[in-house]
């Protein structure tokens, strides 16, 4: 169970909070900080948006909405994907590139000729604000500041105009530095370290612009033009595909580690188990990199380089090799340097498969009972142009079933709260895992064609009771899921009043398979992903929009934040087309009331949802303020006041959990990995223990359950009783 009062306000500033590990100020780049670097479109870069352009016009499902008119949302996205809390950029600047790109023009200067003029006109004008805005901080921050008015700060700029001139956004970043001068007081740092860390972060969002390419910019600006269409369109540059892809096969060819940046060196932060950096037994958490070597190669320096660069030149080719200059961390001499050589492997990103437990849960005649929970989060898979050793959602989360049923689990939860989808063609087979065969979704394409995907294979790996786990962040292949095996009367679901509502389908399209020049000239290009299809489940009801309602709901923080479908530009309407064929044996609705029945008496009166209903308004409350006070004795007070509730709720906590908590063995689809090799926290991270404003149950160090996760809890508790109404009576003495 997670409660995190202060989640929506790390998220609206993390643009710039990310910043908090920056690189030291210096005098001169503070007085005069350095010329904005001129980026300029490329001759590649103005094909990729032509053929984007014509990939959108020609493919995309909704095609016959968008029109040269609907170019007049171009340039204000621009701006929001630029500047999102609107703290740099001006009303008068936004004014002026409307005038100057208006609709008609500005689509014909990009759908015929290529002109990305407006995307590095408006990048230069951003980049020049804030390297303006830094001087002013810099020289700000030298003078005095007064926390005791009556002022406040408003947290969520999103909706609010930009500044409509230079006056008015020093006054905004009067309060904005006031704001971030108190949240590092109220860390525990005096004036003078508050100003000297906010002016490191500030130094380091400068660095941050010198980083900044051509296809960073051209990134933006056509996920903008591909937004028009939904909000699930959009362009990837080169660097962005290769990380999407990843996250779709779950591997990699590296070395095993996650990096960071502090103070301008790329620092090991982690090492992956059983990856060629923990089998080397060369490196070790904290350790700096400063230089990197392919092969026999010379070394380049990586210090003040993108970490994205550095990344890329770490990954490789499986069996090839990569040469790391090393600092190492336990050196008593900070001059000490090593040379390292690792050999590069495909590397598995075994923390994003499918992972499974069996819990003991009192069963209702109060024998304990052994019940299976599968996680799964995400549909990852293989693409059957690409080798065979790639991770399988469904092969993983068949192989678990066969190990939970040699537990003999009477009833299994497919936990799917925090899938946002993945492979379509994996949400299909996973579902045949659950039913003998039949139509799992209907697909239907621009022209109104619908195709049924179902699942052929008669075998079933798990026809016992079971329960679906959603939340509002379940969306796209996990409504598809939920929502057919709902439809057969498979599967209860249980979570937030609906899901995520994403029923579209996109498919990824190379640039350089559009664009015959690009492959030619031997450039990399990028890739567009674009909506091409919507999802209709076996019942002909879509999943876009109103997403699927579970049959049972508990109540959730999640209700009350802006995550759903519904709140995204631009989202696809729902309808509903002819149901498909299918055999369906649904839950009497006398069972269904009893099951409701009973969960409502839980969440009435077990002491757990009394917890959990406290910290819904707890950060309902939080969500209806709208300001922060900017008086350090009134924020006291009420750190004061949410350390007590913290500490109630995690006193309340712990003692549910050595009372209440269900024990429970894990299992994996290879051997239990052991803990990730990290890097201690320093004492000012903003992440540590010490630092945290919001009341958090983490699992355990060795688990991936947590012991007091309400909505897991209920659920097995619901599953008990569906076991219960299909099941006869145990006689005694049975086993």
């Amino acid at each position: 169970m997670r409660f995190r009062l202060r989640s929506l306000l790390f998220l609206l500033l993390a643009p710039l909070l990310a910043l908090a590990q920056p690189s030291p100020p210096s005098a001169a780049s503070a007085a005069n900080p350095a010329s904005p670097h001129e980026l300029k479109p490329t001759a590649g870069l103005s094909l990729e948006l032509r053929g984007l352009i014509r990939l959108l016009e020609e493919v995309h499902f909704n095609r016959d909405q968008v029109t040269p008119a609907s170019y007049a949302e171009v340039i204000p996205n621009t701006f929001k994907a630029l500047d999102g809390q609107r703290l740099f950029l001006l009303a008068s600047d936004l004014q002026e590139f409307q005038d100057q790109f208006r609709p008609d023009s500005l689509y014909w200067n990009l759908a015929t000729l290529g002109r990305l003029d407006a995307a590095f006109a408006i990048h230069a004008r951003h980049e020049q604000r804030v390297r303006e805005r830094i001087q002013w901080i810099h020289r700000r921050l030298t003078g005095d500041f007064d926390f005791t008015g009556a002022d406040d700060y408003e947290i969520d700029r999103r909706e609010l105009p930009w500044p409509a001139d230079a006056s008015a956004a020093d006054t905004l970043w009067e309060q904005r530095l006031k704001f971030e001068l108190l949240q590092e007081i109220l860390n525990k740092k005096t004036l003078d370290e508050a100003r000297t860390k906010i002016a490191k972060r500030y130094e380091r969002l400068l660095k941050n612009l010198d980083d900044i390419e051509s296809g960073d910019v051209a990134e933006i600006f056509l996920t903008a033009i591909a937004g028009l269409y939904d909000p699930h369109s959009n362009y990837f540059s080169p660097d962005t595909y290769d990380d999407f892809s990843i996250n779709m096969r779950l591997q990699l060819f590296g070395i095993g580690a996650l990096l960071s940046i502090d103070e301008d060196v790329c620092v090991l932060k982690e090492i992956i188990p059983g990856g060629p950096a923990d089998l080397s037994r060369s490196l070790k958490p904290n350790d700096k990199i400063l230089a990197v070597a392919q092969a026999d190669s010379e070394f380049v320096e990586v210090v003040g380089m993108k970490l994205r660069r550095i990344v890329q030149m770490i990954r490789g080719e499986k069996g090839t090799k990569v040469r790391l200059l090393v600092q190492p961390a336990d050196a008593e001499d900070a001059a000490v340097r090593k040379e390292i050589v690792i050999v590069r492997d495909l590397i598995n990103l075994d923390s994003a498969r499918a992972h499974a437990a069996v819990f003991q849960v009192p069963g209702n005649d109060g024998q304990p009972r052994a019940l299976g929970v599968i996680t799964l989060p995400t549909f990852y898979g293989r693409d059957s142009r690409e080798s065979k050793d790639q991770n399988s959602a469904t092969d993983d989360i068949k192989t678990l079933i066969t190990r939970l049923k040699e537990q003999k689990i009477e009833g299994l939860v497919l936990d799917l709260r925090r899938n946002g989808g993945g492979l379509l063609g994996e949400a299909v087979s996973l579902t045949g895992l659950f039913i003998p065969s039949g139509p799992v979704v209907q697909v239907k394409n621009y022209a109104g064609e619908v195709k049924i995907e179902e699942d052929r294979d008669p075998a079933v790996a798990y026809d016992g009771p079971l329960v679906v786990l959603t939340s509002r962040f379940s969306a796209s292949a996990s409504e598809i899921v939920a929502g057919a095996l709902q439809n057969y009367g498979r599967a209860l679901v249980i979570g937030d009043t609906s899901t995520h509502g994403k029923g579209t389908v996109q498919t990824v399209i190379e640039m350089g398979n559009v664009i015959p020049q690009l492959a030619r000239k031997g450039q990399t290009a990028g890739a567009t992903k674009v909506t091409v299809q919507k999802f209709y489940l076996p019942s002909g009801a879509s999943t876009q929009l109103k997403g699927v309602v579970p049959d049972l709901i508990i109540p959730s923080v999640d209700e009350f934040l802006p995550i759903g479908e519904q709140d995204l530009p631009h989202a696809l309407a729902w309808d509903e087309i002819s149901p498909s064929l299918y055999d369906a044996t649904k839950l009497p609705p006398e069972s269904l009331a009893i099951l409701r029945a009973r969960s409502t008496d839980r969440l009435e009166h077990l002491p757990e949802f009394a917890l959990l209903k406290k910290s819904i308004a707890r950060f309902k409350d939080r969500q209806a303020e709208k300001t922060v006070s900017l008086n350090l004795e009134q924020r006291r007070a009420g750190k004061v006041a949410d350390k007590a509730f913290r500490d109630e709720s995690t006193t309340t906590r712990k003692a549910l959990e050595a009372t209440e908590a269900y024990p429970f063995t894990e299992f994996f689809v290879s051997p239990p990995p052991p803990p990730r090799i990290k890097a201690e926290k320093k004492p000012d991270d903003p992440t540590s223990e010490e630092n945290l404003d919001e009341e958090d149950s983490e699992t355990d160090n060795d688990t991936r359950y947590a012991k007091m996760d309400v909505y897991l809890r209920e659920s097995l508790r619901i599953l008990e009783d569906l076991r219960a109404l299909r099941s006869p009576p145990r006689v005694a003495g049975e086993h």
